[in-house]
């Protein structure tokens, strides 16, 4: 699949992405990409992001194709019931452990748990394994439970413009990679 041919939705985490953070860098250059806006960034409400975020697919002309990053990645795979069509395949960069009370802030663990179904479309988890909001073995452990190749960033932090990840050359071969294999 070229990226002409699908509708690319980026899906920030909490607090959004900022103007150097990689998903903004790529949503300037993929033609077809556009971000998924909620209304309140910093006080996720699970409800309000996974029925903007249903909203968006539903609504989409072309093949979906997600890249979500932290809380986007939990946002995008809770609203699996409510979508009425299919996603193509889904990049995913940083999951959050949602259901571990040590994480902060505490209102991410109301996007949990993650459901342990395979997902019904091709999927990457990208993840690193120094990141505060996420350890790589329960990345791992959402992979296996999805069916997601699992792709290791090293010591990358939370894959953040804070992280040293601004254009982030290596996610976006990865990336790029990930469209190609997919059936248009």
């Amino acid at each position: 699949m070229k990226v002409a041919q699908a509708d690319i939705l980026i899906v920030p985490g909490y607090t959004n992405s900022g103007p150097d953070h990689w998903q903004s860098r790529w949503q300037e250059k993929l033609s077809t990409a556009r971000r998924v806006e909620q209304d309140a960034w910093s006080k996720p409400v699970r409800e309000d992001w996974t029925a903007r975020f249903a909203d968006c697919v539903n609504e989409s002309d072309k093949p979906v194709v997600v890249i979500a990053h932290s809380l986007g990645v939990a946002t995008v795979v809770q609203a699996l019931p409510a979508l009425k069509k299919p996603i193509k395949g889904a990049f995913f960069v940083a999951p959050p452990e949602v259901e571990n009370p040590k994480i902060r802030p505490r209102h991410l663990m109301t996007f949990g748990p993650y459901p342990r179904d395979p997902l019904p479309f091709p999927s990457i988890i990208v993840a690193s394994r120094n990141d505060p909001f996420g350890s790589f073995e329960h990345a791992g452990d959402i992979a296996n439970a999805w069916g997601s190749l699992l792709v290791d960033a090293g010591e990358a932090g939370h894959i953040t413009a804070e992280s040293g990840h601004g254009p982030w050359p290596e996610g976006t071969m990865v990336f790029a990679r990930f469209l190609s294999r997919l059936p248009a």
